[in-house]
């Protein structure tokens, strides 16, 4: 297109922008300073012990303040169940075992 004049030609400058001075590395981390990920605020279970998101039911055992709301051994294969049963299980023995110690026993330790 040898009729055509660009706006380079005709006033000699630069149509886009361009910053006129380069920026530090010390403004550009300031700038980025509040740019980051935080933390999820996660609660634990008091069923299972799990941890997950507040105020929501429980992915591990299904529990929700205390009840069963989803049935989470119902969409597990037979054999995924029957691990998850054993884990629960264990669980359950765990939390018999952390009853106080009597005189009797803290002396025989």
């Amino acid at each position: 297109m040898a009729g055509v004049l660009y706006i380079e030609e005709v006033l000699g400058i630069n149509p886009m922008a361009v910053p006129k001075w380069r920026k530090t590395k010390g403004k550009r981390n300031q700038r980025r300073a509040h740019i980051f990920l935080e933390k999820p605020n996660l609660a634990k279970c008091p069923k299972c012990g799990h941890f997950g998101l507040p105020h929501t039911v429980c992915s591990n055992c299904g529990y929700y303040k205390g009840r069963e709301v989803i049935d989470v051994l119902k969409k597990l294969t037979k054999k995924e169940r029957k691990q998850r049963e054993k884990e629960m299980k264990a669980k359950k023995g765990e939390e018999k075992k952390e009853k106080p110690l009597s005189l009797e026993e803290l002396s025989r330790k």
